[in-house]
């Protein structure tokens, strides 16, 4: 059961979510409108906010019924951009008190907005068996239609927390793009997994990936370690314990996605 200060940070998430996407539509008319009169800028509120100064510098490019509806919705982003500010100071702080929501940090593609949601949802991460279970709560695994013999895997059931499932989403699309490049275990995976399904699927795959770490990070209670920081520790620390982050589902008797990305633990 959630305590009254987890529901009054849920509050607080789904309110941000609103007025983001309050934002979101004020932006989209506001870039609408300048098209209309020739001015255009890349996507991005900060390109926006530059390309609208410079619309309105010029008095006489804007005839005077199109700058006075262009100011207003200039008027209402800058609210609505101030009031998701003082959301955001709200959700440091509890992050910043909340030890489950700081470990839940360490994890990548989950920051502070995605740390503070899971923290303030899942009070009770004993009630799933498995990060697989966590996963299908989140409606990130994909429904199975069997018939005569046959598995086949369809699109995700999308059940259970939308607002989570979108955040972990995000998230793994930004790691993504940041770790394409590298030579880490968990890029090695992307590519190889990119190389046979489309981007979004792929991106799917890894939030599912990433909401499992998170219920083994809740479980024990204990902060992630990436997986190069862990292998320097293990040279120095012979007694170091290795563990995959799906030793549970396989203890469960229960198909793991991927073993190649492993990590350990440690008491924060």
């Amino acid at each position: 059961m959630k305590t009254v200060e987890q529901q009054g940070i849920l509050m607080v998430h789904r309110t941000r979510s609103l007025l983001v996407r309050q934002r979101t539509m004020l932006a989209n008319a506001l870039r609408a409108h300048l098209s209309e009169l020739g001015c255009v800028a890349n996507p991005g509120i900060a390109n926006l906010a530059k390309l609208a100064e410079q619309a309105l510098a010029d008095k006489e490019a804007l005839p005077s019924y199109a700058r006075t509806a262009l100011e207003i919705l200039i008027r209402q982003i800058m609210t609505v951009s101030g009031e998701i500010g003082v959301l955001d100071h709200q959700l440091i702080a509890w992050h910043t008190e909340s030890e489950v929501s700081r470990r839940l940090a360490t994890i990548p593609g989950l920051g502070m907005i995605t740390a503070t949601a899971i923290a303030a949802t899942v009070t009770d991460p004993d009630q799933f068996r498995s990060g697989r279970q966590f996963a299908a709560w989140l409606g990130l695994t994909p429904q199975q239609h069997s018939t005569g013999g046959k598995t086949r895997l369809g699109s995700i059931s999308k059940q259970g927390d939308r607002y989570l499932r979108r955040l972990l989403v995000v998230g793994a699309t930004a790691v993504m793009w940041h770790v394409k490049d590298k030579p880490t275990p968990i890029a090695n995976w992307i590519r190889k997994l990119s190389e046979k399904k489309p981007f979004r699927l792929v991106s799917v795959a890894l939030a599912n990936k990433l909401a499992r770490i998170a219920w083994v990070v809740l479980t024990r209670k204990e902060a992630y370690r990436p997986y190069q920081a862990v292998a320097r520790q293990s040279i120095q620390h012979p007694n170091w314990q290795w563990q995959s982050m799906m030793s549970n589902d396989r203890a469960n008797g229960e198909p793991t996605p991927s073993d190649s990305m492993r990590f350990s633990c440690t008491s924060s």
